[in-house]
């Protein structure tokens, strides 16, 4: 009797193993899963919920299925540390089995899974990743964010068109602060103007003070700043503190310094500030008025950032993508997400055949307080359908 018991448990057991192996195949091939690897503690932490807010953002507005397929996004925190992001990039695809990778707030996050997307050939969109290179770093890598190089020849045309002569530049030192000095400083020399000294400042808990100090003394019409994300309230006071503005010394900088959504905190010391960037809050399309007060209902009245923008274009990248193949993922995928074009909050974007990169207004912005009492990112001038420099070379 018990050993027909047992008999009856195994064959029980192997059936119901047996049974569920069409569902759980069924259930891989009805989904669209993207990994998306974000810096959700650490320094960097707004970065990465910008990034998951705006994804959901674009999720919540358009659905979860596109092509008969349920999208479901699965987060991985990378902790702001490249092996992190390596060892989540595996897991993502050999565990969670995702069709598409996506996210990286910072370069080396980005440069350290490259090598996890060509060899399991998984379409990546970077999200962030600012560094003109990081396109090449793998030809599964679609950028829908922007180029240092990019964003910073609008105010280096601008400053020197505007009475701006000397200038020093100070970045944060790794590869979009290297991109940005070296784009800032070829434009505007070749504008005229000079540089009376290049500053980098240390990624890792910066202090600015004594840079700032070195600025001031050297007298110069303005400051051209990059920081990356998250660090602007904290350089602004000091900016402050040290009296830049007072001496005469004007910032310049790209719009990570003035991010819209930390503007607000910083105070009067931003006003007047000028920076290049391709998206501001206050742009004035009636899509990128929907998209703010969509974005401040879903997340308790807060501002969307560029950050923001970049994950929402990215999801709409996919979406249009998956409906051109019919759902189909791969390589597939891949050759559908190349030379897209479409209407974005921050204006009108084309993702490049051949260079997977994005093309994209560059707005030149003066920080003001509008009626409402709020600071924005007022844009006043533009230039149109930007190429990264470094591509257009």
């Amino acid at each position: 009797m018990k050993r027909k018991q047992l008999l009856a448990a195994l064959c029980a057991g192997v059936f119901a193993v047996s049974s569920m192996v069409p569902w759980t195949a069924q259930a891989k091939e009805d989904t669209v899963k993207v990994g998306l690897i974000l810096s959700m503690t650490g320094a960097f932490a707004s970065t990465g919920i910008q990034i998951e807010q705006g994804a959901r953002l674009f999720m919540k507005q358009h659905g979860d299925t596109v092509a008969g397929k349920k999208i479901e996004l699965v987060i991985k925190d990378d902790t702001g540390a490249p092996d992190q992001a390596r060892r989540v990039a595996q897991e993502l695809v050999v565990q969670d089995q995702v069709d598409v990778l996506g996210g990286f707030v910072l370069t080396p996050l980005a440069l350290a899974t490259a090598q996890v997307s060509t060899r399991s050939k998984t379409p990546t969109i970077v999200m962030v990743a600012a560094t003109s290179s990081v396109i090449n770093a793998s030809p599964y890598f679609v950028r829908s964010s922007f180029t240092m190089p990019q964003v910073t020849i609008g105010v280096a045309e601008w400053a020197p068109a505007n009475g701006i002569k000397n200038v020093a530049t100070l970045v944060s030192d790794y590869g979009p602060g290297i991109d940005s000095e070296k784009a800032f400083i070829e434009r505007f020399e070749a504008n005229g103007g000079t540089i009376v000294e290049s500053i980098r400042v240390p990624l890792q808990n910066p202090d600015f003070a004594p840079f700032l100090q070195r600025v001031r003394n050297q007298k110069p019409d303005a400051v051209f700043v990059f920081l990356p994300a998250g660090v602007g309230t904290q350089f602004m006071k000091q900016f402050a503190d040290r009296g830049l503005a007072e001496a005469g010394v004007r910032l310049l900088a790209t719009g990570d310094v003035v991010e819209d959504d930390i503007l607000n905190g910083m105070g009067d010391v931003a006003l007047d500030v000028v920076t290049s960037h391709h998206y501001s809050a206050a742009h004035p399309s009636e899509l990128n008025k929907k998209f703010v007060q969509d974005f401040k209902e879903a997340y308790n009245g807060r501002r969307p950032n560029y950050m923001a923008v970049a994950a929402y274009d990215g999801m709409k990248l996919l979406y249009n993508a998956l409906e051109a193949t019919g759902g189909k993922t791969g390589d597939e995928l891949l050759e559908a997400m190349k030379g897209q074009k479409f209407e974005s909050p921050r204006g009108p974007i084309h993702i490049e055949a051949d260079t997977r990169d994005i093309v994209q207004n560059v707005y030149i912005r003066r920080v003001e307080r509008l009626d409402d009492g709020e600071l924005y990112n007022v844009e006043f001038d533009v230039l149109e359908q930007v190429r990264d420099p470094g591509q257009s070379k």
